[in-house]
């Protein structure tokens, strides 16, 4: 296999990334079971441990993807949403209400780039910057459901 072949792999999240619609939806969408599963199996440590090494293979496989294909940040690389989607549902427990809640939130972050999402997406180049705004908008959003999760539930 060569690194075109694994980079596209990582950085569609298994061809999730390829869906003909929405496709960083559907990448985070995809992302759940995982993020379900390790919290299942080891609590909000292997949550952080997806978000870490999605957002460091990340880094590598979007920027090669990215080049091979020629395009700057290309919608089809969603192993971004990965990183940032389990961030934001680190705290969210095993409950399916704060899952939707979370990924409700991540991707109003992701789409709407409030400060400092948009500037990661402006001012911070290849594979680090694909990664990057959306590690600031599972921030953000996980600062939110972490309060949700303290006032509402």
């Amino acid at each position: 296999m060569t690194k075109t072949a694994l980079a596209k792999i990582i950085s569609t999240w298994f061809y999730s990334g390829l869906a003909p619609k929405a496709p960083g939806t559907f990448g985070s969408l995809m992302t759940l079971p995982f993020v379900f599963l390790c919290d299942y199996f080891g609590g909000t440590p292997a949550i952080l441990l997806l978000a870490l090494l999605s957002f460091i293979i990340g880094i590598w496989a979007a920027d090669t993807y990215s080049k091979a294909v020629d395009i700057k940040d290309p919608g089809f690389i969603v192993i971004d949403e990965v990183a940032g989607q389990s961030l934001t549902l680190c705290c969210a427990g095993l409950n399916p209400w704060l899952y939707l809640i979370g990924f409700i939130l991540f991707r109003l972050f992701d789409i709407t780039k409030p400060w400092p999402v948009s500037w990661a997406d402006s001012n911070v180049k290849g594979g680090l910057g694909i990664m990057l705004d959306d590690v600031f908008a599972g921030i953000m959003a996980g600062c939110i459901l972490f309060a949700v999760k303290i006032f509402l539930f």
